[in-house]
């Protein structure tokens, strides 16, 4: 949508411009000590090893691996790569029940490999799994489990295992977002028969480009290993079917270095979760989701939920106003993946059986958090959102309830 001067002028504070003279991002990349990320850069190149097993990438591994609890962590190019070859190697066919509410990547690693995703409804509480739902589900065709820890807050671990062993499934983890978190004080790494992280420049420890499988399987670890690289088991000796899914090491010195400074990251993010709870207290239909106290959280995700009964703005409107004044939140992750290509057309009526799915993709909102966010800056977003409820009802004459998908919000920052 264009946005009109008056409308432009409405947006705006009374001075004009917008309240950032710099897009504020959900995931801009944390940065670690760069001299130390240029001596690692130039161990690489001293040695002349980019690629290949080097040994920053071992390095990485065994780091990760240690703050995992875990006997494996095998890197990869990226967390998707890393997933569809965990599938593979778990030797999945048919069905895998998955969350609708995830990224696409979780399901695209399915489809990709000729495996239906089978697309399971989640809990309000806690937007994972929903455990009676996955049982529901469970057809002859279904071979396996494939559970998100959406936001780094774990699934229901015990109940999807119990399942799992009862009906001779496979249980394996999304836990994109659960890298430094715990379920039942355990480490998010452990679960399952793998658990696959995401180390992208969007989340708090990265490594540029890069992903993991962990896990406590040694014959799936090293099935994994050889699989990553063309299927290799030695020189002239391919084992399995393979890809090129290896870590380089330039991407194990980021991730390295962005693991020295992890507590760091996390303390901030934690100290910027408290700040945006204090500055949204009071504001009508606006809750920070919680983070259970008992169990260890990078606090990467700063995630709203707008009950459309008792806020004054919908929640894209919300976004509207955030995106006029540079703030650049976001609807995770709608409309839902059982609304995006392919899915949509191959079961267009999968939302019947997806209510809570449909509603909380309509309510959540994510505010940008991270080393680039400053206190002064949330104290500027809270600003922003008790301008915006004086005047609800003159921005939601002009401002549109909802945005299809595919919709900018780039006409009102212009």
């Amino acid at each position: 949508m264009n946005a009109d001067q008056s409308l432009y002028s409405l947006l705006h504070t009374p001075d004009g411009p917008p309240a950032f003279a710099e897009p504020l991002h959900v995931g801009r990349p944390n940065q670690g000590d760069r001299e130390a990320l240029f001596a690692r850069f130039t161990q690489a190149l001293d040695r002349n090893w980019l690629s290949n097993d080097g040994p920053l990438v071992r390095e990485f591994e065994d780091r990760v691996a240690a703050i995992l609890g875990v006997r494996h962590c095998v890197a990869m190019c990226n967390a998707t790569v890393a997933l569809e070859i965990a599938i593979r190697a778990l030797g999945l066919s048919g069905e895998v029940i998955v969350p609708a509410y995830t990224f696409v990547a979780t399901a695209h690693a399915l489809q990709w490999q000729e495996i239906r995703p089978v697309f399971c409804d989640i809990r309000p509480d806690t937007h994972n799994l929903d455990p009676d739902c996955v049982e529901r589900l469970i057809t002859p065709r279904t071979t396996a489990i494939l559970g998100v820890h959406v936001w780094g807050r774990g699934c229901d671990v015990d109940r999807l295992a119990e399942i799992a062993r009862r009906r001779n499934l496979t249980l394996l983890f999304d836990a994109a977002h659960a890298f430094g978190c715990t379920h039942h004080s355990q480490p998010i790494g452990g679960f399952g028969k793998a658990e696959v992280f995401s180390f992208h420049a969007t989340k708090f420890v990265h490594s540029g480009e890069g992903g993991a499988i962990a896990t406590n399987d040694d014959e799936l670890a090293e099935k994994t290993r050889f699989m990553r690289n063309f299927g290799f088991a030695g020189y002239d000796n391919v084992r399995y079917l393979g890809t090129n899914g290896k870590m380089n090491e330039l991407s194990a010195a980021m991730g390295l270095t962005s693991l020295d400074k992890m507590d760091v990251f996390s303390q901030g993010n934690r100290e910027n979760y408290q700040q945006y709870r204090r500055v949204l207290a009071g504001l009508p239909g606006v809750s920070v989701i919680d983070y259970p106290a008992a169990e260890q959280h990078n606090c990467q995700y700063i995630v709203l939920d707008i009950d459309p009964d008792a806020c004054p703005l919908t929640r894209d409107q919300i976004v509207w106003v955030l995106h006029a004044h540079r703030v650049l939140a976001r609807r995770y992750f709608f409309p839902g993946v059982h609304r995006m290509e392919p899915y949509r057309t191959e079961d267009p009526r999968a939302y019947l059986s997806l209510p809570v799915t449909e509603n909380v993709v309509q309510r959540v909102l994510v505010l940008p958090n991270g080393s680039a966010v400053s206190a002064a800056a949330i104290g500027s977003i809270g600003e922003i959102f008790r301008w915006a409820f004086a005047h609800a009802k003159e921005l939601g004459a002009r401002l549109p309830a909802s945005a299809p998908p595919g919709e900018s919000f780039a006409g009102t920052a212009s």
